[in-house]
């Protein structure tokens, strides 16, 4: 049985319209998980595997271009550790960072952080400020206030989003309410 001819071209002519609809459905699905996630598209292995290799890869848009030149300049001298490494690579990394820095909505190109750490800056002092005390930072399941992972799930996937935050394990439950973001 062959379909009747108006139907085949009803099908085909509703065929790209209905793409288009769905395409159209799932981009704003699409641009709203990359909002959420702060790491570039391109990440960098060499960055992952040297500055992962201590502590978290922090996504380069959390800082300005000039606070990541200053650290990258003395790696000798990074907060107390030898951090060197082989010119080329101290070049390579160097240059994606100043490509992708302060791309994090809240960070100013002309802030300049105390010590240049990401928990100096503005906008993290402000987005902590009710969890901002020593008892919380300090404690062993948290240690400071860098160690993003204690309460972000998945920092190291470059997600930070309010919905991945979870309570440390020990901490007294009188800093709970901190955790709630208003």
């Amino acid at each position: 049985m062959t379909p009747h001819p108006n139907t085949a071209n009803a099908t085909r002519s509703f065929t790209p319209w209905l793409l288009a609809a769905l395409l159209a459905a799932t981009v704003p699905l699409v641009a709203q998980a990359d909002s959420r996630n702060l790491l570039p598209r391109n990440e960098l292995k060499l960055y992952n595997q040297e500055c992962g290799a201590c502590h978290l890869a922090f996504p380069p848009g959390m800082l300005p271009a000039p606070a990541w030149q200053r650290m990258m300049g003395a790696l000798d001298k990074h907060y107390g550790s030898d951090a060197s490494l082989d010119a080329a690579s101290v070049q390579q990394i160097s240059t994606w960072l100043n490509t992708h820095a302060g791309t994090y909505k809240r960070v100013r190109a002309n802030e300049t952080p105390a010590e240049d750490r990401i928990t100096r800056t503005a906008w993290f002092e402000r987005k902590h400020r009710r969890i901002d005390t020593p008892q919380v930072w300090k404690h062993a399941a948290v240690k400071s206030a860098a160690n993003c992972m204690a309460c972000h799930t998945t920092a190291d996937k470059g997600n930070y989003d309010d919905d991945s935050i979870r309570f440390p394990k020990g901490l007294d439950e009188r800093f709970r309410a901190a955790f709630i973001d208003d």
